[in-house]
């Protein structure tokens, strides 16, 4: 029996390898210039070598349209598309682009995404998710630390990719060419309904020139939903204010949650397991912080404006509930930055703490007493807390204005949740704006222009976790409300302060839930 199931694969590899002899563009339909093109592209496929070789034009592959040669198959449903890919030289401009393509049409606006391999070696999941929208990107922690860098001398070895679509999401994986690719950290949300086109394609990134790319051991296959449990993956990455393009530093199995972007612009800190952990901004291998006793740590924590210290919440010491019971209820505490023994602030829980005065003698923070979450302050010293909020309804996220004059919160007073301001002794409280989503947690940039918000979807209650969410910004003066990003996260994307220092950038964590199937490989 064995022996027929070989003779039986082994006509089936025969009968493949007849068909893309046969058929000069081996596993796709066609192949076409996309958009405008001073010269015309072209695809072939040599079968004694598994290899395809596009060459193309095009002034980009960017912005609000593209061009560029595609060689393509139609499609419908979950897919997967892995090939090796590589320049042949290393001439041209330093971003042309060689890469995995998804589209929703042959127009120059299309939605689409990619992976796109550049010249330089960047490396980068792009997308437009919708017609004539702008392009976004998510940047690889394999990509060179300067994006704009010169192509090398040589040419780079070839990479291994594979775009993934699964449902409404798409997932980037690499490798070394022989090596099983592993999920990158990037995933994103664009929409591929019915049939799309699935592809190959290259951009010389010059109207003027034409370039070549290289794909060998291309496959393309359906694959179905999975029957196992999805594995939790955890990306912390960057998002620029002015341009929307995001950089992943570091990802990871399990759960992480809440950056903090320290004063000095050197580290983050997040939060995992009930430590808090720091992790340089280039990247590598985080270490975890010294905080005593104190080592059941929650996602809302934060630096003092000096940055000498932190504040914590923490749920390891035994308190009481209400009803006389033991719990372990958050407490605030204070710690130095590089770790120590935690000096406790708050006497009740639970507290959380959301917020600190700019000129460090004051925390905010979250309480629940007598059933009611509201924002307190308390000195940094310790003493008496004092009620801000009295209102029925959460009260949460409470941030202090960079001037100190305010604080920031969001309250679902109104019926639902909105961004909400007061004066830093409670009085004067305001809605900043009113929407029909769910908006959280309130952060102002340093330099007091700018407020970033988490932004649920109409329906959603709470804060939770694992949905589609937005960080949306405002712009303070003019209160104009545009997007940064969409992604897959909610509760611990950005429940604390998580601002560059220069203002130009926010930190985030984004998840995805991979299919079992998909998460092995080593993660970073």
């Amino acid at each position: 029996m064995q022996r027929s199931h070989s003779v039986l694969f082994v006509v089936l590899i025969f009968a493949t390898t007849v068909a893309n002899a046969q058929n000069p563009l081996g596993i796709f339909e066609n192949h076409q210039d996309v958009g405008t093109v001073l010269h015309p592209g072209s695809a072939t496929f040599d079968p004694s070598k598994a290899t395809y070789t596009l060459r193309g034009s095009g002034e980009n592959m960017w912005s609000t349209q593209d061009a560029f040669q595609f060689a393509w198959k139609k499609v419908s449903g979950d897919v997967e598309l892995t090939a090796n890919v590589s320049f042949p030289n290393s001439t041209g401009n330093p971003h042309k682009k060689a890469g995995l393509i998804f589209r929703t049409s042959l127009n120059v606006d299309s939605v689409y995404a990619d992976i796109a391999l550049h010249g330089n070696g960047l490396l980068a999941l792009q997308y437009r998710d919708q017609n004539g929208g702008t392009t976004h990107e998510i940047k690889s922690s394999l990509s060179p630390a300067d994006a704009n860098a010169a192509a090398p001398s040589s040419p780079l070895p070839p990479i291994q990719l594979k775009l993934v679509r699964r449902g409404e999401y798409l997932y980037m994986f690499v490798g070394k060419p022989g090596e099983t690719p592993h999920y990158d950290g990037e995933s994103i949300r664009v929409p591929l309904q019915g049939d799309f086109y699935v592809g190959i394609g290259v951009c010389a990134h010059d109207k003027n020139d034409t370039q070549e790319a290289l794909f060998s051991n291309v496959q393309l296959r359906n694959i179905s939903a999975s029957n196992g449990s999805p594995v939790l993956v955890s990306t912390l990455e960057t998002v620029a204010a002015n341009s929307t393009d995001r950089q992943v530093v570091y990802y990871a199995a399990g759960r992480f949650e809440a950056p903090n972007w320290t004063r000095d612009g050197s580290y983050f800190l997040f939060n995992r397991n009930g430590h808090l952990e720091r992790l340089s901004v280039k990247g590598g291998t985080p270490e975890v912080i010294n905080t005593g006793a104190q080592n059941r740590l929650n996602n809302d924590h934060g630096i003092s404006p000096d940055g000498t210290q932190l504040a914590i919440s923490d749920n390891s010491q035994e308190t009481k509930s209400p009803d006389g019971k033991p719990a372990h209820d958050s407490l605030v505490y204070t710690v130095p930055i590089t770790g120590g023994a935690p000096r406790q602030i708050t006497k009740t829980g639970p507290s959380y703490w959301h917020g600190w005065s700019p000129d460090g003698k004051t925390l905010a923070f979250v309480g629940q007493r007598n059933g009611d979450f509201d924002i307190y302050t308390i000195p940094v010293s310790g003493g008496d807390e004092t009620r801000l909020t009295t209102s029925k309804g959460l009260d949460d996220g409470s941030e202090y204005s960079r001037d100190g004059q305010y604080i920031y919160f969001n309250s679902e007073r109104s019926g639902h949740m909105q961004i909400w301001r007061m004066k830093s002794d409670g009085s004067d409280q305001e809605q900043v704006f009113s929407d029909d989503y769910n908006n959280w947690f309130p952060h102002i940039s340093p330099d007091g222009k700018w407020m970033v918000f988490l932004t649920y979807q109409r329906d959603v209650t709470g804060h939770p976790e694992n949905k589609n969410v937005m960080l949306r910004l405002m712009n303070l003066e003019d209160k104009k409300i545009t997007e940064l990003a969409k992604l897959f996260g909610g509760q611990g994307t950005i429940n604390v302060p998580s601002w560059s220092p220069d203002s130009k950038t926010v930190a985030f964590v984004s998840y995805a839930l991979l299919a079992p199937e998909d998460a092995h490989g080593d993660t970073k």
